[in-house]
């Protein structure tokens, strides 16, 4: 199969019987082999979710005659679909303040290519970084903002997704609020992770705040941005078990580790097709 070409199909639709018969029938007509199929049929809301992954031999055209010849398909069960090839690297744009973990572990994870994106820019309102970006070859952005200068300092950002044709923007601790029209034009195509603490422990030294309190688990939760703050739909989340010898450094070096996963795992299951918006929530078919 390693000469083969593979695409990676996604849908969602109202639940009807007949449905994974067309889809794998429309396969089989098109000498396409399944890799995997997976899905989810909620029961509560009447909907099915389903990614397919399928390989066979490589055509002239076979893109876009896949697409054209499933539009009919799609139409008939109504469904919203999107079909391409898999292992594409998504152009990602990244956000970023002081705080660089995230930030490192996404430059890596690109750079090694354990992760499907590209990163065109990253994003700053301080300068601190621009030296580790720029040594992997990236454009790093020095955007200040304050409260007199966030109408135009967002603005930039929009001219920057737009010139480097960024398809996801990953808010790897971008410690700015985005006003509700930002989260609105950037719905479904960004990704934020903060701490899980929320809401109990706010504001500055969450972490020494936990363990003022004698936290027994530290987490991070990655989400999708909307205008309600760090409430978006979840994606993934990370948690870690810690006791009474976890000192407030302790904990915050916990933290990093699980903010680190959480957001690389959300950026790989959006890349690879594996998310689903519906609502307020996800479906993850890992």
């Amino acid at each position: 199969m390693s000469d083969q070409v593979r695409h990676v199909l996604t849908l969602q639709c109202p639940e009807a019987p007949g449905i994974v018969h067309a889809v794998t029938g429309f396969l089989v007509k098109h000498q396409r082999t399944i890799v995997e199929l997976k899905q989810y049929d909620d029961m509560s809301a009447g909907r099915l979710f389903m990614r397919v992954d399928f390989a066979g031999d490589e055509l002239p055209g076979l893109l876009a005659t896949l697409r054209e010849e499933f539009a009919p398909v799609a139409e008939a069960w109504q469904m919203e679909w999107n079909l391409g090839e898999r292992g594409t690297r998504v152009k990602t744009l990244i956000m970023v303040s002081k705080f660089e973990h995230c930030l490192n572990d996404l430059l890596f994870r690109a750079r090694t290519g354990d992760l499907p994106i590209e990163v065109v820019a990253v994003v700053s309102n301080h300068p601190d970084h621009r030296s580790l970006v720029e040594w992997h070859g990236i454009e790093f952005h020095h955007v200040p903002i304050s409260k007199d200068t966030k109408p135009q300092a967002e603005a930039r950002l929009l001219e920057l997704i737009d010139e480097t044709g960024a398809k996801l923007v990953v808010l790897a601790r971008y410690m700015q609020v985005l006003s509700d029209h930002l989260a609105t034009e950037l719905t479904g195509k960004t990704i934020n992770i903060h701490h899980s603490f929320l809401p109990s422990f706010k504001g500055a030294k969450p972490y020494h705040q936990a363990w003022e309190r004698g936290v027994k688990t530290v987490g991070a939760t990655a989400h999708y941005v909307n205008s309600e703050l760090d409430e978006g739909p979840i994606i993934a989340q990370q948690v870690v078990e810690v006791d009474h010898t976890y000192g407030p450094e302790d904990l915050v070096s916990a933290g990093r580790d699980t903010e680190c996963k959480a957001l690389s795992n959300a950026v790989r299951w959006h890349c690879e097709g594996r998310v689903f918006l519906y609502g307020n929530r996800t479906v993850v078919l890992r």
